[in-house]
């Protein structure tokens, strides 16, 4: 799971010196935010999941039923936070970052996410 996040990390660099070598600086900060707006909310959620997935049950004689329910509960609820999270991160970035452009910025999220599929597809 965090190794999904290394490779997605490293995706925003090497696209942000892509973007760089193409377009400047102003390419390469706007191509780097966008990957990590993705980056970012993935982490984060990969963290809820592995802290879930160490926690015990905290009583004795719980069923294993009820631990996997609260674990796909936990996965859908965390899942809706990370898609909201990145829509906010992608708006609050649109409203504050200066001379954004955009097309860096749409590349740099669509290689991260491109490289999370890519992830799931290898395993």
């Amino acid at each position: 799971m965090f190794r999904v996040i290394a490779l997605q990390f490293l995706t925003s660099m090497v696209v942000a010196a892509g973007a760089w070598m193409i377009g400047g600086q102003r390419a390469a900060v706007s191509s780097l935010l966008g990957g990590l707006a993705c980056t970012v909310p993935n982490g984060l959620f990969a963290l809820n999941l592995a802290w879930l997935g160490r926690r015990r049950p905290s009583r004795a004689g719980s069923s294993g039923s009820g631990r996997a329910s609260e674990y796909a509960l936990a996965l859908l609820v965390g899942e809706f936070i990370k898609v909201v999270l990145t829509i906010g991160l992608l708006a609050l970035i649109a409203r504050t970052v200066r001379d954004v452009v955009w097309s860096a910025l749409i590349v740099g999220v669509i290689a991260v996410l491109l490289m999370q599929a890519a992830a799931l597809i290898r395993r």
